[in-house]
């Protein structure tokens, strides 16, 4: 199974990391919403990389403190292995 990396740097990156983890799984943004109690149109704007402020302080933190965010999946195999 190959293994994805990517760095968190901006919400941009986290709604991309998500968006991929999310279709490697085979999910679609409305079964996630419906898993999460949120909507469709959230977790799109999410995946879109709107950001909240929180989201840019915590990132704005880790750039001033040399923290980095990271993020990883797996994508299955297309045998299904």
């Amino acid at each position: 199974m190959p293994r994805y990396t990517a760095r968190l740097r901006v919400p941009a990156d986290i709604g991309l990391a998500l968006q991929q983890a999310r279709l490697a799984q085979g999910r679609t943004q409305a079964e996630l919403g419906e898993d999460l109690g949120v909507s469709q149109s959230t977790i799109s704007a999410i995946e879109a990389g709107h950001s909240t402020i929180l989201v840019r302080r915590i990132l704005e933190m880790a750039r001033e403190t040399g923290l980095e965010f990271s993020a990883s999946w797996e994508v299955p195999d297309a045998s299904g292995d």
